[in-house]
């Protein structure tokens, strides 16, 4: 009989995503196994092709906690080989299992995906995020990312208005990365949510009409990450879409200010920061700081600074050959 494997995992997408090389390296330990995944509605989707996947929880949130007794009321009916509870919870403890896995407090300075490596016993070698595509999702990166012109990718938005940088700022950055190097001539593609759109517009409101790729609202988050696959780079903030960018392999460049490089600086071979002067505590540090309403704290990261982190990694890639489908 197949094992059976419960995955509890964030409601946030950046955090889903760094907890998908656990996923991979459990379901190496386990073959075959029956999988149920438990997410938060954003982040479920990044699951939906997983191999021996047999059902898919979408864990909203409730103030009186009522999504936990949903889940265990469906999970609580069967015995489990292993239960690997990345959010801390109690429902681990009160279903029947042959082994548990549950992911207590973290370091500060260490990276999110070495923090779950160490959970799994690897934290020499973490595994990388890794995300599962479709023929679905690749046929639509296809008609929204043709081949033939590289294509340079946008993720102006962040989940707090505090990590964004100025939507002008990209448009700069835009115009100066296209117009000679390696992204000479490239389309630009935007990414975001269709609650970001407003945020985002001025970005798309300043690129030439020709080459503009206006994927705000228009894919989900798998859907995304095989338009990423197609892009040459990324520049983005801080947020679950860099993550997605750097996941497939895309060379990325994170923007950062008041969030920990150390703790969620984009994994991968080919990424890259790019980061205010002062620290996240400096920048945090004034008393009218609320990270659900304060504006933006990057204005301290130039343009002429991710101009120069971007065309040195891009750099780095076309002299080992790197570039890939959109080359």
């Amino acid at each position: 009989m197949p094992a059976s494997f419960l995955f509890i995992t964030s409601t946030r997408l950046g955090d889903a995503v760094l907890s998908s090389g656990v996923l991979a390296d459990c379901l190496e330990r386990l073959p075959g196994a029956r999988v149920t995944v438990a997410a938060g509605p954003v982040a479920a989707p990044l699951f939906r092709n997983l191999p021996g996947l047999e059902r898919l929880h979408v864990l909203t949130k409730r103030p009186d906690g009522a999504h936990w007794l949903g889940l265990w009321a469906r999970t609580v009916v069967r015995p489990w080989h292993l239960v690997v509870d990345l959010r801390g919870s109690a429902l681990a403890y009160l279903v029947l299992a042959s082994e548990r896995l549950v992911l207590g407090k973290g370091r500060r300075r260490e990276h999110r995906v070495e923090e779950l490596g160490r959970l799994v016993g690897r934290g020499e070698s973490p595994p990388p995020p890794r995300l599962w595509l479709g023929p679905k999702e690749r046929s639509t990166a296809e008609a929204l990312i043709p081949d033939g012109v590289p294509v340079l990718a946008l993720g102006p938005a962040a989940n707090w208005r505090a990590k964004t940088w100025r939507a002008e700022r990209f448009a700069e950055l835009a115009e100066r990365l296209t117009r000679s190097g390696p992204l000479a001539a490239a389309r630009v593609a935007v990414f975001g949510a269709a609650g970001e759109a407003a945020a985002i517009r001025p970005v798309l409101e300043t690129l030439p009409a020709g080459r503009r790729l206006d994927l705000v609202g228009r894919v989900d988050p798998l859907e995304a990450a095989a338009c990423l696959e197609r892009c040459r780079l990324f520049v983005g903030n801080d947020s679950g879409l860099m993550h997605v960018a750097a996941a497939v392999g895309m060379p990325t460049v994170g923007l950062f200010g008041p969030s920990p490089v150390e703790r969620y600086r984009p994994w991968g071979r080919w990424t890259a920061v790019a980061r205010t002067p002062e620290t996240p505590e400096e920048l945090m540090a004034g008393p009218a700081f609320d990270h659900r309403t304060s504006g933006t704290l990057m204005d301290g990261l130039t343009v002429d600074e991710v101009e120069r982190v971007a065309r040195e990694l891009a750099g780095t890639v076309e002299e080992a050959g790197g570039w890939r489908i959109s080359s």
